[in-house]
């Protein structure tokens, strides 16, 4: 039953031994299929909590929707060997969790690696997908906007306050961000951090950072495109944030050029990755999957 937050909190075993978890939010509708959302690099559940309830309870078909934690973060378990952090383990998880929770296809929202996590799922389990959303993710990624994700994970100050918190973020990421209100930016900090010890810390496992620490962005990232072509029999949003240094908007256009039955948006004002629980999004994407 979902509780009255909106959502009830699912615990399952991954297939080496794991606890991991999900938000389920609604019930199961025959009429609508399922939403399983998929967070970026270090994010979490608690990206999806508006855009889930939106469609959860304020559509005309309401749907479930599902919102998992990978491995190593918000309250899924941490692991002692952090080279399990990749893309090909974090699928198995999804899958594991979507046969626990009786999910046999859906639509999936994949926010930066999460939609590099439904490039896998195309791979290895095409049925699972009804179609996609990826939010500022591609077959191409810019390595500036990844210098920039490494940098800000690796040298981000530790907060003493929730608002201590909310200027670190808005000092990283504001210039990108002035579409965003000071509540936006609030509850953007607040799905990062957790309370602990009477401050804020980041919702992930610190080891978690030695996946990018290594990266060579000198030299240019190979590209997923073949992966790319594997998702082409479904229907497709692409959202790109205006001010995207992940995304490029050649790649955006080139996404739709190769893919039959992509449509795409282009959020002004916001950066990598956009909120979709701003500006018209949620209707925006309710209309998206009401169509297929």
């Amino acid at each position: 039953m979902t509780s009255d937050t909106g959502f009830s909190d699912r615990f399952y075993t991954s297939s080496d031994g794991l606890k991991l978890h999900a938000r389920v939010y609604g019930e199961a509708n025959g009429a609508a299929a399922p939403v399983v959302c998929l967070p970026g690099l270090t994010r979490n559940a608690r990206d999806f909590h508006e855009l889930a309830i939106h469609l959860s309870q304020k559509i005309e078909t309401p749907r479930q929707v599902i919102a998992f934690d990978y491995r190593g973060r918000g309250r899924s378990a941490f692991d002692r060997d952090w080279h399990n952090y990749n893309v090909v383990v974090e699928a198995g998880d999804i899958i594991a969790g979507l046969i626990a929770l009786g999910v046999e296809h859906g639509h999936f929202i994949g926010t930066s690696r999460g939609g590099l996590i439904i490039h896998v799922l195309a791979g290895t389990r095409p049925t699972l997908l009804k179609s996609v959303v990826l939010n500022d993710v591609g077959p191409v990624l810019e390595g500036e906007g990844l210098a920039h994700i490494r940098s800000y994970l690796t040298r981000a100050p530790r907060p003493a306050t929730m608002a201590d918190a909310v200027a670190v973020q808005r000092t990283a990421h504001g210039a990108a961000f002035p579409a965003l209100s000071d509540d936006d930016w609030l509850r953007y900090t607040k799905a990062i951090y957790r309370e602990q010890s009477g401050r804020p810390e980041r919702d992930f496992d610190p080891a978690l950072l030695k996946t990018i620490k290594g990266l060579n962005l000198n030299r240019p990232l190979p590209d997923i495109w073949q992966q790319f072509e594997g998702l082409c029999g479904v229907p497709m949003l692409a959202i790109r944030g205006e001010n995207s240094k992940l995304l490029a908007a050649e790649t955006l256009a080139e996404m739709a050029r190769r893919h039959p039955n992509c449509e795409t948006v282009t959020v002004p004002g916001q950066g990598h990755p956009p909120m979709l629980e701003t500006g018209t999004l949620p209707e925006t994407i309710a209309g998206f999957l009401a169509r297929n």
